[in-house]
């Protein structure tokens, strides 16, 4: 079983991923780091310790991170980011539970840095699917745990356009310094990015089928995937209709790597002029390449999306 730590910035798409992390019986999460992006991370950390409790699970523990990005001394929402996730992170919809929990005392980035360096690189997986800027701050922080680490983020593009500006991808461009230290460091990488999370949809007659488990945890969910819908539609009417599952499949290729097709290619992302926040192959390893990041650029979207629906189905059904 792999263990997961799940570095969330936690809106839909993050709400998603932890479900599918906990509905995965090949998956054990041991924490969840709080990061910023598409809201706070003050209102990240609440909505994770709400889901726990919707969820079952409670006993997990959640740390909070660091809360702005390392460029700047303090963060605010992107307008694009509020759009897709509304001003709560999950569609404006209440989560229907109040967390009893409370996030833990230690650090994110501290909590990180302990669970590399006491567990085998083979057993953890650490899944940012937000800013890189706890993840990067605890390599720096740390750097016996740079060859230690495994990481699959959800973030970047190599081949695509960006979906905040026509270069730059959400999560790498809250903080693309920090980005930019990640994947110089080292560590060992996949980026699930735009090339392969724009493959993978959501139907809404797939949303529904929460609803009917008639269970609480159902109503809720079908209602935030009916928001994150039809603000996708809406954003991108000549697409293919439905919304993208960024985040979850990044937790669904950590897992099982035969999900994707990958392109082993040194990243460097541009942290200056119009291309901030661009992912682009690093002309200094061009000739000496590591070996270490991989890109995903191909998807089994059929079979993610339904072992997605069977194993998150499955759950909410057993869920209040």
């Amino acid at each position: 079983m792999t263990k997961l730590i799940l570095d969330l910035d936690t809106g839909i798409d993050d709400t998603l991923a932890l479900l599918y992390a906990l509905a995965s019986p090949d998956a054990e999460l041991i924490g969840i780091a709080g990061t910023f992006g598409n809201v706070s991370v003050e209102t990240g950390v609440a909505n994770d310790l709400a889901l726990l409790e919707l969820f079952g699970r409670p006993d997990i523990p959640v740390f909070a991170g660091i809360d702005h990005p390392s460029w700047a001394d303090s963060f605010s929402v992107m307008p694009e980011s509020r759009r897709f996730h509304g001003r709560n992170g999950t569609g404006d919809v209440e989560i229907p539970a109040r967390a009893r929990a409370q996030a833990q005392t230690q650090s994110a980035v501290d909590f990180i840095v302990d669970a590399v360096r006491a567990m085998s690189p083979e057993d953890l997986i650490v899944i940012p699917t937000g800013a890189s800027t706890n993840i990067a701050a605890a390599l720096e922080a740390a750097p016996d745990t740079v060859g230690r680490a495994r990481i699959v983020m959800m973030g970047g593009s190599l081949t695509q356009p960006g979906n905040v500006t026509p270069f730059a991808e959400a999560n790498i461009m809250q903080d693309p310094e920090a980005s930019s230290k990640l994947f110089a460091a080292g560590a060992q990488i996949t980026m699930i990015g735009l090339d392969v999370t724009t493959q993978v949809k959501l139907s809404h007659e797939q949303a529904e089928a929460y609803r009917a488990t008639g269970t609480a945890t159902g109503t809720f969910l079908s209602d935030m995937l009916a928001y994150y819908i039809d603000v996708t539609e809406e954003a991108h009417p000549t697409g293919v209709p439905g919304c993208n599952l960024h985040d979850p499949l990044a937790v669904a290729a950590a897992l099982d790597p035969s999900l994707i097709d990958t392109f082993s290619c040194d990243i460097m992302v541009e942290t200056e002029g119009a291309g901030r926040g661009r992912t682009i192959g690093d002309p200094a390893r061009v000739t000496c390449p590591s070996g270490r990041t991989q890109v995903a650029l191909a998807v089994d979207a059929q079979r993610f999306v339904e072992r997605f629906m069977e194993r998150t189905l499955a759950f909410v059904r057993r869920c209040p």
